[in-house]
């Protein structure tokens, strides 16, 4: 095997893996939990907010 074949063998190996994560990432089963991940920075918010409104303080 030469350099030029490990190298195309790597290309390829490494195309394969970016499909398959890009697979995993747009795949309507995972879009739910990725929905509440990207919503997690706001959750403190609502509630630091629902304290406020009731009263309580930190």
């Amino acid at each position: 095997m030469d350099y030029g074949t490990i190298q195309g063998i790597i290309t390829l190996v490494l195309i394969l893996v970016f499909v398959g994560i890009f697979a995993w990432a747009y795949s309507s089963r995972r879009q739910k939990q990725f929905d509440e991940a990207a919503n997690l920075v706001f959750s403190d918010e609502e509630q630091h907010q629902n304290a406020k409104d009731s009263g309580e303080h930190k």
